[in-house]
């Protein structure tokens, strides 16, 4: 029996060790593990990688800063004077469009084709200062007026307009441009009359009548100013410019 027990022992002290000899300790094993995973990485990066085409933006086409207006202007046909003496908007000039704004620059101009003028054509020097035509300032181009908005209004109603360069301005792009601009046409009629006929004939809607309010002016008439409270009123809104003409202008 105790050969038995002696002999079992054995055996099984002979599989430990030879488990134990068969697999890594723990350290061999986290070492294994790294060196295999170090393996993996170090494969992937050798794959090849796919190469996704760059698109390029195409490069603007260089700006034209001359006057691009089509036809002929009509202030040069029939010149027959100097040809350094003509307007800008006869010449057509060559602009440097990268230069800085309000900087001093020089330009060479030469008459537009089928300008006629005397002295030189083959194009001389014109000192200017580096703008566009619409950042000239409002003395130097004029603008179309119109009397189809309301100038009394509340925010100031505005509308678009042809501006043109003067002649003796030089400038870069268009001569001839929109522009935004508040309406501030008038029809003539005056504040101080108005304020005056409303201090006076108010009572009898005269303010009324004048500036063009006909239903309130008859409204005042037949009630002889709202018993005194609409005269004192409308004396107040003219005063202050709050009651203008019917037609939307604007005082003088």
């Amino acid at each position: 029996m105790f050969s038995f027990h002696l002999y079992t022992g054995f055996i099984f002290c002979h599989f430990v060790i030879i488990g134990y000899a068969s697999s890594p300790p723990d350290g061999n094993l986290n070492s294994a593990l790294t060196l295999e995973m170090r393996k993996n990485v170090t494969s992937s990066n050798n794959l090849p990688t796919e190469h996704t085409p760059t698109t390029t933006k195409p490069q603007p086409a260089p700006e034209n800063c001359s006057d691009q207006t089509p036809g002929k202007v009509k202030s040069c046909q029939g010149y027959n004077g100097a040809c350094h003496q003509m307007g800008y908007e006869c010449l057509q000039c060559d602009f440097n469009c990268s230069c800085v704004y309000g900087q001093k620059i020089n330009v060479t101009c030469r008459p537009r084709e089928a300008v006629e003028c005397k002295g030189e054509k083959d194009g001389w020097s014109i000192e200017m200062t580096c703008l566009y035509c619409y950042q000239t300032e409002p003395w130097q181009h004029t603008c179309q007026g119109t009397d189809q908005c309301e100038a009394v209004s509340s925010p100031r109603e505005t509308f678009k307009s042809n501006c043109t360069v003067s002649s003796d301005v030089l400038c870069m792009g268009r001569r001839t441009f929109l522009k935004k601009l508040p309406c501030n046409w008038t029809s003539g009629y005056k504040w101080s009359t108005a304020l005056l006929l409303s201090i006076t004939l108010g009572g009898f809607g005269a303010d009324r009548f004048y500036l063009g309010h006909w239903q309130e002016g008859i409204g005042k008439l037949f009630s002889f100013g709202g018993l005194g409270v609409w005269t004192i009123i409308d004396v107040i809104l003219i005063a202050i410019r709050y009651i203008g003409p019917a037609d939307g202008s604007l005082y003088i």
